[in-house]
């Protein structure tokens, strides 16, 4: 007898039954949604129930703060086509809400002149941080490991220096990023071309691995238990407390094919490590970039990280990094 398969990379089955509403908790009664629905849409992409929501305090307090920052920035943006729906369509992504200029330092400047961006930029922070808490509540609620929170954190970080920790120690407001998507890329391309190329910052070199070895790691695990989904592989807590022929089908795999194997729950550590390390050690090199280091390249010739050019490039051409400078200014 022949056994259907489902082999179908790109879709899943969807099996749907009575929503299911959670597990019953103290604050449950009076902060989650009484209602859930199902979308096959949704379902191609995840799990196809809507709902319940749960936003609790934390969550009415990041939402709101959101749509505030948000309609400071939609408003201002607006203003700058002078009120235009179609401007404002057409030019979205080259429109942005800037920081202060410099010479407001880190004071509060008038409202078209940045005061707007700082304004925006606090309710973003309550946002964010709201929500922050918000993984902390429900991780203790549902009595869980607090492992979103702190993933959650490691973003936060990047965040948190790119608009507040940097701009504080360089001493002024203008050296955050832009509010606007076009904007924002050239702020970053700018910051990395002032600094003598962001891509001689070890700290950058650290974060595009683990963010590449995320996205390696992902993959290959996904395609693991996605090749083993047949046997059970996808009941990966199963696998872990009483091992099957899924896990060992993976595990022999990854040994015949690079010598060794995480186990079922191993390798969400080595996943969950990689994606965490990425933004932080992102955020660390962006943190000492203008504030210890001010040319990178420079830092590199001096490291032995970058090659010299005998007098192609850097300040061996000038005798000394003084002249280098001065020949520069």
């Amino acid at each position: 007898m022949i056994y259907p398969e489902y082999q179908n990379i790109f879709t899943q089955v969807q099996v749907q039954g009575p929503p299911e509403m959670g597990t019953e908790t103290e604050a449950a009664a009076t902060e989650r949604g009484t209602s859930a629905s199902f979308s096959t849409l949704v379902g191609w992409l995840g799990n196809a129930q809507l709902g319940p929501v749960y936003l609790g305090w934390t969550g009415m307090v990041s939402v709101a703060a959101g749509l505030l920052a948000f309609n400071i920035i939609g408003i201002n943006m607006l203003a700058q086509v002078d009120w235009s729906i179609p401007e404002f369509i057409r030019q979205l992504f080259w429109l942005a809400l800037e920081p202060p200029s410099p010479e407001y330092g880190l004071s509060f400047p008038p409202l078209n002149d940045g005061g707007w961006y700082i304004i925006a930029s606090f309710f973003l922070l309550v946002s964010v941080m709201s929500w922050w808490a918000r993984t902390y509540l429900l991780a203790m609620e549902h009595k869980m490991g607090k492992h979103v929170f702190w993933a959650f954190g490691a973003a936060i970080w990047l965040f948190l220096v790119l608009g507040l920790f940097r701009p504080i120690l360089m001493g002024s407001w203008s050296e955050a990023v832009p509010y606007g998507i076009f904007p924002h890329l050239d702020w970053t391309t700018a910051f990395s071309i002032r600094y003598g190329n962001l891509y001689y910052n070890p700290f950058h070199a650290l974060s595009i691995v683990f963010l590449y070895g995320s996205v390696l790691l992902f993959a290959m695990h996904g395609a693991t238990i996605l090749a083993v989904t047949r046997y059970g592989g996808d009941r990966e807590l199963e696998q872990i407390v009483d091992r099957g022929t899924a896990s060992e089908r993976a595990a022999l795999f990854w040994r015949w094919t690079m010598g060794f194997n995480a186990t079922m729950e191993g390798i969400h550590r080595w996943a969950w490590w990689f994606a965490v390390l990425t933004p932080i050690t992102g955020g660390i090199g962006i943190l000492l970039t203008g504030t210890v280091v001010d040319n990178w390249f420079i830092w590199a010739q001096e490291h032995h990280f970058a090659p010299m050019y005998d007098g192609s490039y850097g300040y061996e051409a000038y005798g000394s990094y003084d002249a280098f400078i001065g020949k520069e200014n």
